[in-house]
């Protein structure tokens, strides 16, 4: 398929190439490299002992040079690879341990290979770099969204010692923020928690990297089929102090997929299909209870990621698929102009899994005027990038 005017290839066509997540920048601090994953396949979820390659692409060549290798990885989120920004040219990413059998997040240098590692996996960094937010992968029975050699955990949770941990990405010490215990002492139906597996999943910091907002989930049977779920989003502060449920499972079921901090440190972002027309991208301020919506713009189609441009000025949104095309759009928060600036043709075999799926994933540079994508429009997973 031809792509759309502007876009380009960035990563080779020797295999299949992608970042992962729409909630981190991939670039590094001078936009020379772009974070990616090679991997080995694209048609499945990961095998236990599977590896990807992690490692950097050069903006100016399109080469791709492989650093390590991690056992942590996932179609739809990668290894959570982050840069670092008080350690220049450092990023870090998830993999799993052998000797020790268990998560961990290692310390990447472009020009060295691994020279350090935390002793939790992250899943998020404060935009300020100074904290790391780290969660149990093997309660989560989306398997697309974990990764093989955490193997799945059913036991009950540990209400008092699992939940929420934050990690000094600075000396590597860590702590329990909020415990399932909490969550569920501000659940709004706590009964309904009885007898289900419980999971925390899709972590992510303010603006101002003071608070945390993250996904409670509960099914009946996480060995079987985990949906259909139920989700309740927390917000907490920094300290620990100000944990509530936003936004309970009950806006949830009337059609809210993907959830995002907005351009004040209380603003959330969703898109939301709750007058059954298809989504809205709608933002409220997550401290006025209970919630008062308002509506930024109609949508461009099923569901979709959406995040706003560094300055706030423009939001991002992609579609998932409609008849095998998937649409990335731009919106003019001066103007309300939604603009289709992306269009991808996505057709996987229907014997795929779901979460092997490649979504878009749309990332935006530090300055707001580089926007990257995953596509598998040609038949290999790609990085795309259009210079704004």
């Amino acid at each position: 398929m031809e792509l759309s005017p502007g876009w380009e290839k960035i990563s080779p066509s020797d295999g299949h190439y992608f970042f992962g997540y729409y909630d981190r920048n991939p670039w590094n601090a001078d936009e020379s490299l772009h974070l990616a994953l090679k991997a080995p396949q694209a048609e499945r979820l990961p095998l236990p002992g599977e590896s990807a390659e992690v490692g950097v692409i050069e903006a100016a060549t399109g080469s791709f040079h492989r650093l390590a290798t991690t056992r942590a990885w996932c179609h739809q989120q990668g290894s959570m690879t982050l840069w670092l920004t008080h350690r220049p040219d450092c990023f870090i990413f998830n993999d799993w341990d052998v000797e020790e059998k268990r998560m961990v997040a290692r310390v990447c240098s472009v020009g060295g290979g691994i020279v350090d590692s935390y002793s939790r996996p992250i899943y998020a960094m404060s935009p300020d770099g100074r904290w790391g937010a780290s969660l149990d992968f093997a309660r989560i029975p989306r398997r697309g969204y974990s990764y093989a050699d955490a193997v799945l955990d059913t036991s009950p949770a540990d209400l008092e010692n699992d939940g929420i941990f934050v990690v000094d990405m600075q000396t590597g010490a860590s702590h329990l923020l909020v415990s399932y215990g909490q969550m569920f002492e501000r659940h709004p139906a706590r009964h309904c928690t009885e007898g289900r597996h419980s999971w925390l999943n899709h972590i992510i910091f303010n603006c101002d990297s003071t608070k945390l907002l993250f996904l409670l989930r509960h099914c009946v049977n996480a060995r079987v089929e985990p949906w259909p779920w139920q989700t309740h989003m927390y917000t907490v502060e920094l300290t620990g102090e100000d944990l509530a449920c936003t936004l309970p499972d009950f806006y949830w079921r009337q059609g809210i997929s993907h959830q995002m901090w907005g351009r004040s440190p209380h603003e959330i972002l969703i898109d939301a299909n709750w007058q059954g027309k298809g989504s809205e991208y709608v933002v409220f301020d997550e401290t006025i209870r209970p919630l008062r919506a308002e509506r930024i713009s109609t949508g461009l189609g099923p569901m979709g990621h959406l995040i706003f441009s560094p300055d706030g000025k423009w939001m991002l949104a992609d579609t998932y698929s409609v008849d095998g095309e998937q649409r990335l759009g731009r919106l003019d928060m001066a103007t309300a102009e939604l603009k289709v600036i992306g269009r991808f043709r996505h057709v996987q075999p229907k014997e795929y899994p779901g979460d092997v799926r490649c979504d878009l994933h749309p990332r935006w540079n530090s300055e707001g005027s580089v926007v990257t994508v995953d596509s598998i429009h040609d038949g290999m997973r790609g990085i795309y990038c259009l210079r704004l």
